[in-house]
């Protein structure tokens, strides 16, 4: 059975937030830090959360 890939969501900042966007079908809000990296996953629903281009670390 093939697996879908993780939604893929451009941010702008290095720091965001998660909560499956389900409502009460989500998971709870988790903060996530992206430090060196250009982009971060949610260890809950697996959203990838990636740095657009030209947005800095801060």
């Amino acid at each position: 059975m093939p697996v879908d890939a993780p939604e893929i969501i451009p941010v702008e900042d290095t720091r965001v937030s998660c909560d499956g966007t389900g409502g009460a079908l989500g998971h709870p809000r988790v903060y996530l830090e992206m430090g060196d990296e250009s982009f971060v996953e949610c260890p809950y629903c697996d959203r990838r959360f990636v740095l657009k281009p030209g947005a800095g670390h801060h």
